[in-house]
């Protein structure tokens, strides 16, 4: 597919990138860039004018350090050190490993509607909106990753749905993990419909890692409204999947999008690298 002008970088001096997308509205391959250099302010915005349009960005075959990394996400914003991060030497690297999923306490709740389908960092009052995530140790095959069009999984829901959802809040609880890593924090609740900051898209936005209850509605009638979001996050056509292979990079929009690891690679241990970017700090003077 040939390069538009929007997605064209302007700047002379630096090469145009090749953006391909893999779906029409989620997700897009990005070739004709470096990672492991600093990038142009002209490059950067044509990179995140494509992030904003497709949510998920891809670039293959790039070898980056911890630090090249942590570099690349800088040039998008403030970066967040999440607190269960172990990283010896650059903190805001955070380690994913396979190992961390499957000590985690998967003691169902019953009063919830519980999936891997999530964004991250939305057990905070002001949740990170950039993700970058680097394969470090992958299996030979398996550990794909899912992302979700959370405006498209709005935009396909029944009219009295949409009205049923409108003002409605969801928590998210992490209290749990927090407790472990000696932190803690208090459960929060946002809204499950919102309106992305800089596209202005209404987004269906539940983190179904965190046992989600919408607040104020009876339990039953929570799950069942719960379910019917888990199923639009399910469809197809609203996704993209993405086959990891070495030197792959991925880079979304967590206000737009929504993500699925898929663990289906036994007890390898696979291992990402994630750098997380700040949003603004929307209510610090409230």
């Amino acid at each position: 597919m040939s390069v538009t002008a929007l997605e064209r970088s302007p700047a002379a001096d630096t090469p145009a990138l090749d953006i391909r997308p893999l779906q029409p509205t989620i997700g897009a391959e990005i070739g004709g860039v470096d990672l492991s250099r600093p990038i142009s302010d002209a490059v950067r915005d044509a990179i995140k004018a494509a992030l904003l349009r497709y949510k998920v960005v891809f670039f293959r075959d790039q070898r980056l350090t911890d630090e090249q990394q942590a570099a690349f996400a800088a040039r998008f914003g403030p970066l967040y050190t999440h607190p269960s991060s172990k990283h010896e030497n650059l903190a805001p690297v955070h380690r994913i490993a396979a190992a961390d999923f499957s000590a985690r306490d998967l003691t169902p709740d019953p009063t919830s509607v519980e999936s891997g389908y999530h964004t991250d960092t939305s057990w905070r009052l002001v949740p990170t909106w950039g993700s970058v995530l680097r394969a470090v140790t992958l299996p030979e095959v398996g550990g794909d990753t899912i992302w979700v069009d959370a405006n498209l999984a709005y935009e396909g829901l029944p009219d009295d749905v949409k009205q049923r959802l409108e003002g409605l809040h969801v928590t998210h609880d992490f209290r749990k993990s927090l407790t472990a890593s000696g932190h803690d924090y208090p459960i929060v609740a946002h809204p499950i419909v919102r309106a992305h900051r800089e596209t202005g898209q209404k987004i269906l936005w539940v983190n179904f890692t965190q046992r989600p209850h919408i607040v104020g509605v009876d339990i039953a009638d929570g799950k069942a409204l719960l379910t019917t979001i888990l199923a639009q996050y399910k469809k197809p056509e609203y996704q993209v999947r993405f086959s990891w292979r070495p030197g792959s990079v991925a880079f979304w929009d967590n206000r737009g999008a929504v993500h699925y690891a898929i663990r289906n690679y036994g007890d390898f241990p696979r291992l990402m690298h994630r750098v997380l970017i700040a949003d603004e700090p929307l209510y610090a003077e409230l």
